[in-house]
């Protein structure tokens, strides 16, 4: 499995940006993908993905209400569109891949098998 994540930039507070990560080596459709960022000095932690059965998406506190989660299964890629942005979600953003298994809480870090390069994402006036 490999995860190519892009989109990341400098932007100034209340912007927007949307980032994509494309998945390829496997069938898409059997794995979870999920995102999750780190910020300089801290643990990554999770900000969204969907439930094993694509039913249910998840986010943070922190940014719900701001980011939205999409996937585009003919494109084997999801998306982070991250509105209202602000200097706190100045981090490094990973996507993950987790094959999707009934019952698993995909926003635990743990349950990813395959993580991207990460892409810096600065908030800042």
């Amino acid at each position: 499995v490999q995860l190519q994540a892009s989109g990341g930039g400098f932007v100034q507070p209340g912007g927007s940006l949307t980032l994509s990560c494309a998945f390829s080596g496997r069938t898409a459709s059997s794995y979870v993908m999920g995102w999750f960022r780190q910020a300089p000095g801290k643990e990554r932690e999770f900000v969204a993905s969907r439930n094993w059965s694509g039913l249910t998406t998840y986010y943070a506190d922190s940014v719900k209400g701001r980011f939205t989660y999409s996937r585009d299964n003919a494109k084997n890629t999801v998306y982070l569109q991250m509105n209202s942005l602000k200097p706190e979600d100045t981090a490094v953003y990973y996507c993950a891949a987790a094959l999707s298994r009934p019952y698993a809480d995909y926003t635990l870090r743990n349950k990813y098998n395959y993580w991207g390069q990460g892409t810096l994402v600065t908030v800042s006036s």
